[in-house]
């Protein structure tokens, strides 16, 4: 990421107060972005969606490029954190089940933070800011599949990680399409690929 200039350093709240007042701003411009998308959005408007004045956004978050990249490693971290908890929770999953779960995980954390989308995707994010997530979702994923399959080199699985990570990206793209005929049946296909490819990264 670039560095900011020292007028555009955002200010990093010391009380409960302070880091209320931010959530509540990043909760307000991830409603503003959603809906208007980056370009837009004013901070005007965010202000009074929060219900904050303009002074106490600009305090925290002196520009739009800085507060949309607060945003984004905000949701981005969640993204990490949830596929950390799938790891942990897959252990006792099967090869089906995980299939499953892969599939559809991008999927869900994109409705629920459609934010992410708009951020990742969008003029406001450098590069090399949406390929540092790409990278560190994929080193999630090597780790996560490293788990079972301990006989594999660690360039097998990264091959495996890249491999997974562009069919969750495929079944993304099935959910987005608007209006396409059987597509459920598309994602049962997919992720039956996925339970047969899984199936062979995992045999010893």
């Amino acid at each position: 990421m670039p560095s900011q200039k020292s007028s555009e350093v955002r200010r990093v709240p010391q009380r409960q107060r302070g880091h209320e007042r931010v959530a509540a701003l990043l909760e307000a411009a991830a409603g503003c972005f959603v809906e208007k998308g980056y370009e837009a959005t004013t901070m005007t408007e965010v202000a009074a969606r929060a219900g904050a004045s303009i002074g106490s956004l600009y305090q925290f978050f002196p520009t739009k490029e800085v507060l949309a990249q607060a945003l984004l490693e905000q949701q981005s971290q969640a993204v990490y954190a949830e596929l950390g908890k799938l790891a942990e929770q897959s252990a006792s999953w099967s090869t089906e089940e995980l299939a499953e779960r892969l599939c559809g995980f991008l999927v869900m954390f994109r409705k629920r933070h459609p934010a992410f989308v708009v951020l990742a995707e969008s003029a406001p994010t450098p590069g090399s800011d949406g390929m540092a997530i790409r990278r560190r979702v994929r080193a999630e994923l090597q780790a996560l599949l490293a788990r079972r399959a301990p006989h594999r080199s660690s360039e097998e699985m990264y091959a495996a990680a890249v491999v997974v990570q562009q069919i969750m990206k495929a079944a993304i793209a099935i959910h987005a399409e608007p209006g396409m005929p059987g597509r459920q049946a598309a994602v049962a296909q997919l992720q039956h690929a996925l339970q047969l490819y899984l199936h062979g990264v995992f045999a010893r």
